[in-house]
């Protein structure tokens, strides 16, 4: 099983959309970012977990687990016109951008803010959330460092 950490702004969609959707289960759409986009295609397999990580917010950090629920499939919002995720240049037959799907495990007993694991960086590893200029929106994470960072809940 792999581990992941994946990062969603929660005004666009966080743990408490997930949470209400049914099944608390979504498609992770919108990644036009090709290494995020090989990890999701070729990397991401059915029951693996992932942090599902708050960015952009007033305390970002972890907030949840989830699990893959669906291995990568092409992402249909890169075909509809009109959706902002739309894109041109891909093509159903040949797709350029895929997705998962995911389900929520639990929302965290507390969320687990970044700040917290900066301050315990030595035991997160090279832990690439943690490193400046980090862009992605999915980073895989060691056993190691899933299970360090579990310790900070």
């Amino acid at each position: 099983m792999n581990h992941w950490l994946m990062k969603s702004e929660p005004s666009t969609f966080g743990v408490e959309h997930l949470a209400k959707r049914p099944g608390r289960r979504a498609a992770w759409d919108g990644v036009r970012n090709y290494t995020v986009r090989n990890m999701l295609r070729d990397q991401m397999k059915k029951g693996d977990l992932a942090f599902f990580y708050h960015s952009s917010c007033e305390v970002p950090g972890i907030y949840g687990i989830v699990k893959i629920v669906r291995e990568g499939y092409p992402d249909p919002t890169a075909f509809e016109r009109g959706n902002d995720h739309y894109d041109p240049g891909s093509d159903p037959n040949n797709p350029r951008w895929y997705m998962v799907d995911v389900a929520l495990v639990r929302r965290l007993r507390r969320p687990i803010a970044l700040t917290t694991l900066q301050a315990n960086a030595k035991k997160l590893g090279e832990l690439l959330i943690l490193k400046r200029g980090n862009r992605l929106s999915i980073v895989p994470l060691s056993e190691a460092q899933w299970n360090a960072v579990l310790a900070l809940e």
